[in-house]
């Protein structure tokens, strides 16, 4: 009786999802692509802007420089102070937020329906007009700095992930981090921020996605009217290296202050563009729930409940990149275990679903949930727009997300064991493993210490 209301259940919502989800597309004259997906049930509307810019755009030097140029958009334009951006919104009744990836550099404003116009004037003077001043650059340099201090530098598991890509990837920019390395923060100049706000923050190089209770034509003439007089920008397609073939396992150990040991195996996989079968990324995708796909999944039942070699184990796999990324693995130790055995019993779990196929009732539950959780995402205005945006922005066509949802539910037991044996092989594989060392205490101040002075954390 379960399984033939999930069966029904699944049947209804994607019509539910899909009953206004037409998606409406036009381009100016300057470039500037916009998508527009109505949805009425609300009076509330998200608005984004896309640029196809990031990290994996960034070369040796600049490293870290379209993250630091995402907080300078909130610092002021020609025609604004800093921090009146975010003032405005505010007062509108509206919440941004903006963030940085490999591929890609967004903005966005969640807003009532009648106030677009708002976004819209604010965005297209970002988009051309940003002030960029030595002062503003050199303060929230000094933040990017910090929050890489604390994110990376000062969390274990996060250095040995920043680690772990820079020996999994050869010549790939995925090698890189998002914040970019310290070094290249430490001589990073305003000079440098210029020139690529400059090249790549043009209409020509960015998509705009508006989902909500709006009209079509009323949005691109408002587009028309705020973003219609911007210069496009001669914009050349970057070169980027691809990854040569590895050739055997790489292997590295990552010392830091830390509790306890961590573990991390990354494959090398393709994403969406990257194959001629079309099927096996979304088959990668559901090879990762199967293995870690919440509390009935092959991790949670047999590493961590079962033979309980492990405190936590994961996998997981991105379908939509730019460019050829990981499959990965993690595992932490659970007491009694060594790191050895949670790598040992991940390979055995591995190996299990290279030697058989997956049942078809084992299948069937993780399509469902996977399933059932896309087009629950669907259901948010904002996801919706998200999909859109992150689709163009990768150069893919944004009607895949129309079909990412039938592309899960086709794949096959035979699949799924298919592209296990073929991208999870030693020869594709990167490991590290985080050893920690003791974490130093700082000391109290003494009694006779100084007025005011205190005790230095080692």
């Amino acid at each position: 009786m379960k399984r033939r209301l999930i069966a029904a259940l699944l049947c209804l919502l994607p019509l539910a999802a899909g009953a206004s989800s037409k998606v409406y597309e036009h381009t100016l004259d300057n470039g500037l692509k916009i998508l527009v997906k109505p949805n009425h049930r609300a009076p509330i509307l998200t608005s984004q802007v896309w640029y196809r810019i990031g990290s994996s755009y960034e070369y040796g030097g600049i490293t870290g420089v379209s993250h630091v140029l995402e907080h300078m958009m909130f610092k002021g334009t020609e025609s604004l102070k800093p921090g009146e951006f975010s003032r405005i919104v505010a007062e509108n009744g509206g919440e941004e937020n903006a963030f940085t990836g490999r591929d890609f550099t967004a903005y966005y404003q969640n807003l009532a329906k009648d106030r677009l116009e708002v976004s819209f004037k604010l965005e297209s003077d970002r988009m051309r007009h940003l002030a960029l001043q030595e002062e503003e650059f050199l303060k929230e340099l000094e933040v990017v700095k910090e929050e890489r201090r604390m994110r990376t530098d000062d969390d274990p598991q996060s250095l040995t992930y920043e680690r772990f890509n820079a020996v999994a990837f050869e010549a790939s920019p995925y090698r890189n981090p998002v914040i970019g390395w310290a070094s290249d923060l430490d001589q990073l100049k305003l000079e440098d921020l210029k020139d690529w706000y400059r090249l790549w923050y043009a209409p020509n190089n960015a998509i705009l996605v508006v989902a909500g209770d709006v009209e079509p034509d009323a949005v691109f003439a408002l587009a028309e009217t705020y973003f219609g007089p911007l210069a496009a920008e001669n914009i050349r397609a970057p070169k980027t290296r691809g990854e040569p073939e590895q050739r055997g396992e790489k292997r590295l150990r990552v010392e830091a202050p830390a509790k306890e040991s961590y573990l991390l195996m990354g494959y090398k996989t393709p994403s969406v563009g990257d194959t001629a079968d079309a099927w096996e990324p979304y088959a990668l995708e559901i090879l990762s729930s199967i293995l870690d796909g919440g509390d009935s999944s092959r991790f949670s039942r047999d590493l961590i409940r079962g033979e309980q070699v492990a405190a936590s184990a994961g996998a997981s796999y991105s379908v939509f990149q730019r460019l050829p990324g990981l499959f990965l693995f993690e595992g932490v130790p659970a007491a009694g275990h060594s790191i050895e055995d949670v790598e040992q019993a991940i390979r055995a779990q591995i190996a299990r679903v290279q030697s058989a196929p997956v049942s078809q009732s084992e299948l069937q539950r993780v399509r469902n949930q996977v399933v059932a959780a896309k087009v629950y995402e669907r259901d948010s205005l904002f996801y919706q727009a998200m999909m859109l945006g992150q689709l163009e922005t990768l150069g893919l066509d944004w009607q895949l997300s129309e079909t990412y949802v039938d592309a899960l539910a086709a794949v096959t037991p035979e699949q799924v064991q298919a592209v296990a044996k073929k991208y999870l092989t030693p020869d594709h594989l990167t490991v590290a493993v985080l050893d920690p060392q003791p974490i130093e205490q700082a000391q109290p101040a003494s009694a006779n210490s100084g007025a005011g002075e205190q005790a230095n954390a080692l």
